[in-house]
Formats: structure tokens, C-alpha cells, sequence
């Protein structure tokens, strides 16, 4: 417990329980958690494959593994053969566990970005590694890391990286040994540009060697509850993965896995939910601006990173006021200090309640 930090959502109570005290109740903007409907097609499924006496495979079904690398091909222009793809139980789980399961410790480095989703660094403090935080591996001098953690389109800012970009730090990557992990869950949530996955080809140049992506299917099919994700990329270190996780019994439920595999070859279902979070989104910009917050970034995922140029937690606390709770920009790292993270993942009703309460209160 003493490698790990404080977990952050504990310390975000006491302003919850001032929210919640508001007389109409509390609008949660800060955790991001999807309120819409799970796909029918998929609980259809899911139910479908409810009766399971049996282990689960480690390595994902066949028809998983296909429809993960039908997935990529379709939406993304990727290809990988189904046996570089591994689920996994929820990908939070997997990044965390991640540079353990590679074989790092001591006196190896894991870069991550300077503003980070905190799994990141927790990844590096369970494997007893060097963690380093970095606004851009490009300007990193350090020793080469053997991990190095992506995170675009990114939690908590929306920073999306461009195709250039990426593909120089593949190649920079590739030129000192490092693994490039993209965290890819809102790859389907870019708003303004365009970004590509780490495995396009016109980045990694058409080959996977030292690069990995891992997606989520929580935010894209409104499968939190499910703990559904995968990994793809290069194949000797998706074996390495395969063989520790066998060992270590990180198998993705039955069930659970022909629901991952429905909601991989249903696109239907994305387009709905994008104009869904794309009207909140827009909402919830507009009413901010108009309060006086300013927002930065925030080209894709599923987050304002907005900003009145205060403390984050003098922010977070007026809000608390109004009924309405946010992350404070701290919980991602120092550079956060004067920002907070608002999440468009609230219902539609919710969403209006904070509008009007923004417009009422500043």
C-alpha cells in the first residue's frame, strides 16, 4: 500500500456530499460514467451466452478476436491477425497491471504524459518502476523508458494527437527499445481534427513491432458494468501477455466476452451515442464559457477541461455549491492545478440542470 497514492475519488467526497445537498439534487460531471442504455443487441447476446459451466479462455474466443480485428480494420484502417488481440477485464485493469506483467522494477523508467489518466502511474508503482512524467517524449533526455504510456484523444485534457506526431514518437520510441501503450478508449469521441490509432500504418509504418493499443468498450457501447476491453499490437509482447494472464487467471467471463464481440460488429449503436454526448458536449461548453470558465484542448474524449483561472479546488467547491461536481485537475497531475475536468456523460435532463444552474449562479 505505501507504493500505492491516495485513491483519488475518496478524497472528492466531502464536495459529493456538498452537491448532493443541493434541493435539486446532484449533477455528477466528475466522474464520467455512462448513463445510456447498454445496446440491445448486445444484452441480447449477453444473455444468449448466459449458460457457461465452463472456464472462460484466456486469450478471447475466436469469434471475439475476429470481430476485435474486423473492428480495427473497419473503423480504423488497422490490421492485425485476431491472435495479436487479447481481452481483457476492463482496461483499467490491464494498464494498471501492465509493466508488472512486461517483467519492469526497479531502475526501469515508465514515461507518462505530464496530465495523465492516474492508472498510468499507478502501473509504475505496482511494478516498483521509475516513473517520469513528460509533456511531450520528444523532449524527454532521461534513460529510455521501457514503457511508455499514450493517452490520445486524452483524459483528463481532450489533447488530440496528430498522425505526425504520433508517428515520431513511434519512431523515437523504436530508436531506444521502448513499448508505445496507446490508450485508445475515445477513439471514437474526436470532435475537432482528426487523430489516428498508434497501429495505423501511416504510424507505425506498417508494423506493430514495440507498439500496442488498448480500447474500451465502457464509453463507445455503454459497457462500464461489463469490465470489457481489449489489447492489439505487437504480437511477441500480446504472447508475453497471454502467458502471464494464464497464469494469473485474468480470464474475460464467457458471457461477457460474446457481448464484447456483438458490440464490436454493431456501428449503429456508436453514431447514436456520439450525437448523444456531442449535444451535451456542446451544452455544457456554451454554459461554461458563459459562466467565465475558458476551455482548453478538449478536441476529443468525453471531458471539458475548463478553467477560471483559480485553484481547481476553489472551483470544485463553487460548484459544489450550485449541486454540480467536477474532478479537480490535481487528481492528473500537478499541471492541473488551476483546471477541472467536467464530463458530458451526465443524462440529458441532468445536463440541462447544470446549464441552468451555471447561468443562475456565476
Amino acid at each position: 500500500m505505501e507504493r500505492l497514492p491516495k485513491f483519488p475519488w475518496d478524497v472528492l467526497f466531502p464536495y459529493r456530499k456538498r452537491a448532493a445537498a443541493h434541493p435539486d439534487g446532484l449533477v455528477n460531471l466528475a466522474l464520467g460514467d455512462p448513463v445510456d442504455p447498454t445496446p440491445p443487441a448486445v444484452r441480447a447476446a449477453l444473455a444468449a451466452a448466459a449458460d457457461a459451466p465452463g472456464y472462460p479462455s484466456t486469450e478471447g474466443t475466436p469469434v471475439l478476436r475476429a470481430a476485435a480485428a474486423q473492428w480495427l480494420l473497419r473503423r480504423e484502417g488497422v490490421t492485425v491477425e485476431p491472435d495479436a488481440v487479447i481481452p481483457a477485464v476492463g482496461t483499467k485493469e490491464l494498464i494498471a497491471w501492465l509493466p508488472t506483467m512486461l517483467g519492469l522494477g526497479p531502475g526501469d523508467v515508465v514515461l507518462v504524459p505530464e496530465l495523465a489518466f492516474p492508472t498510468y502511474e499507478v502501473s509504475a508503482r505496482l511494478a516498483g518502476a521509475t516513473l517520469v512524467r513528460t509533456d511531450s517524449p520528444l523532449s524527454y533526455d532521461g534513460p529510455a523508458p521501457r514503457v511508455l504510456w499514450l493517452n490520445s484523444p486524452s483524459n483528463p485534457e481532450g489533447r488530440v494527437l496528430g498522425t505526425a506526431e504520433l508517428r515520431a514518437i513511434v519512431e523515437w520510441a523504436r530508436e531506444r527499445g521502448s513499448l508505445v501503450v496507446n490508450d485508445e478508449c475515445y477513439l471514437d469521441h474526436v470532435w475537432e481534427g482528426e487523430t489516428r490509432s498508434v497501429l495505423h500504418p501511416e504510424v507505425s509504418g506498417g508494423s506493430h513491432r514495440g507498439v500496442l493499443a488498448v480500447h474500451s468498450l465502457s464509453k463507445r457501447s455503454n459497457l462500464a458494468g461489463y469490465r470489457a476491453g481489449f489489447a492489439a499490437g505487437d504480437p511477441d509482447v500480446i504472447a508475453t501477455l497471454l502467458e502471464v494472464r494464464k497464469h494469473a487467471g485474468h480470464m474475460v467471463p464467457a458471457p461477457i466476452q460474446a457481448a464484447m464481440a456483438a458490440a464490436l460488429g454493431d456501428d449503429s449503436h456508436l453514431a447514436q451515442q456520439r450525437e448523444h454526448y456531442a449535444r451535451r458536449r456542446e451544452l455544457l461548453r456554451r454554459a461554461l464559457v458563459d459562466a467565465g470558465f475558458r476551455i482548453e484542448h478538449s478536441a476529443g474524449a468525453l471531458f471539458l477541461w475548463a478553467t477560471r483561472d483559480e485553484p481547481c479546488w476553489t472551483t470544485v467547491g463553487a460548484l459544489a455549491d450550485l449541486g454540480i461536481l467536477v474532478a479537480p485537475g490535481e487528481f492528473y497531475g500537478a499541471a492541473g492545478a488551476r483546471h477541472v475536468r467536467v464530463a458530458v456523460t451526465e443524462t440529458d435532463e441532468r445536463v440541462e440542470q447544470a446549464v441552468k444552474r451555471l447561468a443562475e449562479g456565476y
